[in-house]
């Protein structure tokens, strides 16, 4: 598959991830012109100067990650806080717990405000469902909620929790989610084989931590 590395963003969002980490992330992600590099919001102003302002690789970061569960407030302060700092895009995490607790309100409220604090700074929001906990219902209800809060992305999932991205993930949310959403395939992506078959089943975007293992 011709220019794979557009699809890819390399990921590092391990808890001992250190500043000459990203440098390095970020270094090989220019060189081998991926679509970004996904990492923890403390780098994100350090990644952004070396990334450049203009540069085809974007700088995205993640809110509320992994568990989701993170007051409102706190999720949108994190949003404004990366995108001060040169977030070009925000990978925003459900509010799991609300939703297993049938708390929709409060789903429908998170999903809001989060997209609402990215929109409102111009910048772009990817909705992490975790796709392994939810039922088809679920996610169908999720991707409303999403489209009406104007979401950019839904992402499989956060690779923390124990589930894979796979092409029947993103099959099903070519199924149940509206057409205009982008798709964004994350966790357990390290061979091309695998992101050339979930790029074939719809994925926009993949998030992997292999990606130079990937492209070699």
């Amino acid at each position: 598959m011709e220019n794979i590395e557009q699809y890819l963003e390399y990921t590092l969002l391990k808890p001992n991830t250190t500043i000459t980490d990203v440098r390095n992330l970020c270094e090989i992600a220019i060189e081998k012109g991926l679509g970004g590099v996904c990492i923890p919001p403390l780098f994100v102003r350090e990644a952004k100067k070396l990334v450049g302002e203009y540069s085809k690789t974007k700088v995205v970061t993640v809110v509320g990650f992994p568990m989701g569960y993170s007051a409102l407030a706190a999720k949108t302060e994190e949003i404004k806080r990366a995108v001060d700092e040169g977030a070009d895009e925000i990978d925003g995490m459900l509010n799991l717990a609300a939703l297993k607790s049938n708390n929709w309100n409060h789903v429908e409220n998170d999903i809001e405000g989060m997209a609402l604090a990215t929109n409102m700074r111009g910048r772009s929001m990817k909705l992490i469902l975790e796709m392994g906990m939810l039922s088809e219902e679920d996610i169908k209800r999720i991707s409303e909620f999403a489209l009406k809060s104007r979401v950019k992305f839904l992402k499989t999932g956060t690779g923390y929790h124990g589930f894979d991205a796979t092409p029947d993930m993103v099959k099903l949310l070519k199924k149940v989610a509206d057409p205009s959403f982008k798709i964004k395939a994350s966790g357990g992506v390290r061979t091309k084989a695998q992101a050339i078959a979930l790029i074939q089943a719809g994925a926009d975007r993949i998030g992997t931590s292999a990606a130079l293992d990937l492209l070699n």
